[in-house]
């Protein structure tokens, strides 16, 4: 019994804990969407009518349902990484399963993945200010000799907002579940108030009414979609905490609570519209009684803050994937948390997303102005992730072809429109993601091809390790060994450490000890302790130089001190004397050179890109005092 009582408790704990990281942004969004589908600022307005408002509600609650609860909940979380889940996991794991010699395939569906994952930063830009700004816009509502401020206190609370994130959130995260779980009680409480005003509203749950709205209004209804996305902004994130909390959690939190609750305030709303079509311009807030306004625009405001800490964390997660699979250069990213491993912050991802936020905030001045912007980067990413699952299902699970097609192809369909409403919107602001998302892709793509050339000079300067060992052994190059241990890191086992082959060549010495310690990036999120390390004495018993390979998946931030206690000295032909070992790093010098492979302005961003690189002794946690670095000039 006790047992039972501690693992419905444990659930419990996960099921509050989804509810504070992944809902936060879908979980507002019944703030801004209404209001921004009978926007009358819109380029293609959609008049208030009883019709359109059932046909509206009606086509919130399908998209919703479709997208959402069976794509996402019911499918796509099934599609994990060892436990994780995000666009670059399911990148991760439709690599596995092209076939090696369908390269043009490959090549595609990673491209395509990565413009997913470049998307996603530009809603990391958009969310906060779009949440946030939504949320003290309902000072129009319950005070509006306030109103003049809406613009500078969404400033203040973003800047606040940025500048924590150096605390980590592993504190104020305790509070997030309790108070997304009042959030979303409170805005289906008040989604049932309304909906007493016009029951009727409750017949829009039948799909023959976003039908008959989609045939008997079809350019209306084209140009809704637009908005009418922003209900499922948010869905991406459901996948990509699915490593935090799980898959049963996420879709407990979701079909219990969040999803009833969300579209109890939708269909409220509708039924505020129908019975007094003047709260058009703020459905929301107009639903709230007069004095609990102030204190629900209070709540918003935190529950916009926790969507967009959600927002910001996972910006943080994909650059640091991006950084272990090779597509941007090693960043300083600091651990916030001595407990828990997600819980990370990079400075650099945080300034840029600070200042494009308080730009965006500044320029448009509205939630409805972004809204269109917003939609661009939801669709965009939603479409990406569903065309990889498909592909992935196809090839992992053996789901049948004509499955695949018939289902995935009316899913793609569907999600297509709403891509498609929102490309008639791209003037009006929807070319902001795509903007980011294409500069973003560039610098990623840019970054991977100019590591692979910089990969193969360094072979040709590096030589073979093998090679260079033989000639140590036998004397043909005279080494004076002197006392002590050195661990010269390095990217691979083929190669001779760029820092090693200058202390022999240029000092004539070399360790008595020497560990070559090269560090690996699995295709998997975390490495099991036990399939962590690999020893190697090289084929030399007696020379004193050992090769140690240490493996991390993309998640892991290697430790290299702590990696190395992890050694068996049993393992080992020498002894493993770490707390005094000098540690060598071989830096690069670049250089835009003739090099084929990369066009002049990309091999000038390769460069810049490079210059944001963090220091190497920080990344991997050595000693500052018994590190040294040695450099070599390379082309590009």
């Amino acid at each position: 019994m006790a047992a039972a009582v501690t693992g419905r408790f444990a659930r419990t704990v996960l099921v509050v804990g989804a509810l504070g990281v992944v809902f936060g942004d879908i979980g507002t969004s019944p703030i801004y969407t209404i209001q921004t589908v009978f926007n009358p600022a819109d380029p293609h307005p959609v008049p208030v009518s009883t019709e359109n408002v059932y046909g509206i509600v009606s086509l919130i609650f399908w998209s919703v349902t479709i997208i959402v609860t069976i794509a996402y909940v019911g499918l796509i979380l099934r599609a994990d990484n060892e436990g994780e889940g995000g666009i670059m996991a399911l990148l991760t794991l439709v690599g596995q399963k092209v076939a090696a010699g369908s390269r043009r395939t490959k090549t595609m569906l990673v491209a395509l993945g990565i413009f997913g994952a470049s998307l996603f930063f530009g809603d990391s830009m958009i969310t906060p200010a779009i949440s946030v700004l939504s949320a003290v816009e309902g000072l129009e509502v319950a005070a509006p000799p306030l109103a003049a401020f809406v613009i500078p206190i969404t400033v203040v609370i973003i800047i606040v907002l940025f500048s924590a994130q150096r605390f980590g959130t592993a504190a104020v995260s305790r509070l997030f579940g309790p108070v997304m779980v009042v959030w979303f009680v409170t805005i289906g409480a008040l989604g049932l108030l309304g909906i007493t005003r016009e029951p009727e509203i409750l017949l829009a749950l039948s799909p023959t009414y976003a039908l008959a709205f989609a045939f008997g209004n079809p350019s209306v209804a084209f140009f809704a979609l637009a908005a009418v996305v922003l209900a499922i902004t948010g869905a991406e994130a459901l996948y990509a905490d699915l490593g935090h909390f799980g898959r049963l959690p996420i879709a407990r939190a979701w079909l219990i609570l969040v999803f009833p609750m969300c579209i109890l305030s939708y269909f409220g709303q509708g039924a505020l519209i129908l019975d007094d079509p003047s709260t058009v311009a703020s459905p929301f807030f107009h639903l709230i009684p007069g004095p609990l306004q102030i204190p629900m625009v209070i709540l918003a405001t935190m529950a916009t803050v926790i969507a967009s800490q959600a927002v910001i964390t996972g910006a943080f997660s994909v650059t640091r994937q991006a950084v272990q699979l090779g597509y941007l250069p090693r960043l300083r990213i600091e651990h916030t948390s001595p407990r828990t491993i997600g819980q990370i912050y990079v400075p650099l991802i945080n300034w840029i997303l600070l200042i494009a936020v308080i730009v965006l905030v500044l320029t448009f001045q509205h939630s409805s102005a972004l809204a269109y912007a917003f939609g661009m980067a939801v669709t965009g990413t939603i479409i990406i992730t569903t065309t990889l699952f498909l592909y992935y299902a196809r090839e992992a699970w053996r789901a049948k072809l004509w499955l695949v097609i018939a289902g995935g192809g009316l899913l793609l369909a569907f999600e297509g429109l709403f891509l498609a409403a929102n490309l008639t919107k791209l003037i009006h602001g929807a070319w902001l993601p795509l903007a980011i998302a294409v500069v973003a892709f560039v610098i990623l793509m840019t970054w991977y091809r100019g590591r692979q050339i910089v990969t193969a000079q360094r072979e040709q300067v590096e030589g073979p390790l093998d090679a260079f060992l033989d000639a140590i052994h036998d004397g043909t190059v005279p080494v004076v060994r002197v006392s002590g241990t050195a661990v010269y890191l390095n990217r691979g086992d083929k190669t001779t450490p760029l820092a090693m082959r200058s202390t022999v060549e240029h000092l004539g010495s070399l360790h008595q000890n020497v560990i070559i310690l090269s560090i690996e990036t699995a295709q998997t999120p975390t490495v099991p302790v036990e399939d962590r390390l690999l020893t190697d004495a090289l084929g030399h018993t007696d020379d004193g130089i050992v090769l140690v390979r240490a493996r991390f998946g993309y998640m892991e931030r290697p430790n290299v001190p702590d990696t190395l206690r992890m050694v068996d000295p049993d393992d080992l032909e020498i002894p493993l004397e770490l707390d005094n070992a000098s540690y060598f790093l071989s830096t690069i010098d670049l250089h835009r050179g003739n090099v084929p492979g990369l066009a002049r302005w990309r091999k000038l961003l390769f460069i810049a890109t490079a210059r944001g690189a963090a220091d190497a002794a920080q990344y991997f946690d050595l000693p500052r005092d018994r590190t040294i670095l040695m450099g070599s000039r390379v082309e590009v």
